[in-house]
């Protein structure tokens, strides 16, 4: 008998850092995600084997069933933090991989591995799923994070997210702009390290309860915006928002002060995706000065 599961990627279009302390954010779930397929072998031993969106064998490993001990591996770092996911869903559920059965899994990505889409938050809720477990728990237990990219993992359409008592609120919403053929997503060649920057936000003294409400607000007016001038202004609200409180400077004037439309950093700063209002030569301006992976809105958001 076969098991398999499936989960959505994720951007967060606004809230960032400040997410983490209650600040509402809007998250769109993308059509690219990861899946997982599970069957019961007859050895005592997990084979795993991760598969990159070009069908190439990124990484592969074999636990012992019983102790979840690595017994060989491609990579050891990545297996024990497999391990360490495995391990924290068993105890939330100790029934599951209880005893000496072994399984053949099969994860595969269908986005790139370094677009930073959540192949993390994809493979938690479906490890979440596979053992029955609350997917939240599991990420808390073994990481760290808000959350939104479990909840976008979850959901098929666009979400309002935010924590409270350290609870997960989750509303659906939808996210169906007018303009949305004048919205692009850009990668920027490299992953940033959320981790990094999580720690960059928390040692920075600024009003806190001052900037959830003012980056809640943006949130919500986003959602609400009806033409691309509103929306692209309150970009530029929330980009210089979060560069004064983190004392960095936005991407559009560390990189492209030339272009016309509006940019905004995605997740944590200084890395995976930006999202830029334009027309139908923002890609040929992106891929001139070497980001070549511009994606129109329509083509990444569910």
């Amino acid at each position: 008998m076969t098991k398999e599961f499936y989960s959505n990627g994720k951007l967060l279009l606004s809230g960032e850092y400040v997410i983490l302390d209650g600040a509402v954010g809007l998250a769109l779930p993308t059509s690219y995600g990861q899946s997982l397929r599970i069957t019961k072998n007859e050895t005592p031993y997990v084979h795993w084997k991760s598969t990159a969106a070009d069908n190439s064998v990124w990484f592969e490993t074999e636990l012992d069933a019983k102790s979840l001990e690595i017994r060989k591996s491609s990579d050891i770092a990545t297996a024990k933090t497999l391990q360490k996911i495995l391990r924290e869903a068993n105890k939330l559920n100790h029934e599951f991989l209880f005893g000496s059965q072994g399984y053949t899994i099969s994860s595969v990505l269908d986005f790139d591995r370094s677009w930073g889409l959540g192949s993390s938050s994809t493979l938690i809720n479906n490890i979440a799923q596979w053992a029955k477990i609350d997917a939240y728990q599991l990420l808390w237990n073994a990481f760290s994070g808000s959350g939104y990219d479990i909840a976008c993992a979850q959901h098929d359409s666009a979400i309002l997210y935010h924590l409270e008592q350290r609870q997960p609120i989750v509303e659906a919403v939808v996210f169906n702009p007018p303009f949305k053929d004048e919205l692009y997503f850009i990668h920027l060649n490299k992953k940033q390290n959320s981790r990094e920057g999580i720690a960059q936000y928390r040692n920075q003294s600024f009003n806190k309860p001052d900037l959830i409400k003012s980056i809640s607000t943006i949130t919500n007016a986003l959602l609400a915006s009806t033409t691309i001038s509103e929306f692209r202004d309150l970009l530029l609200a929330h980009e210089n928002l979060i560069a004064k409180n983190l004392k960095l400077s936005t991407v559009k004037s560390e990189r492209f002060p030339d272009y016309l439309g509006g940019i905004k950093s995605l997740g944590a700063w200084g890395g995976d995706f930006i999202l830029a209002t334009g027309n139908s030569d923002t890609p040929k301006y992106f891929k001139g000065k070497g980001y070549n992976t511009v994606i129109p809105f329509r083509n990444i958001i569910l």
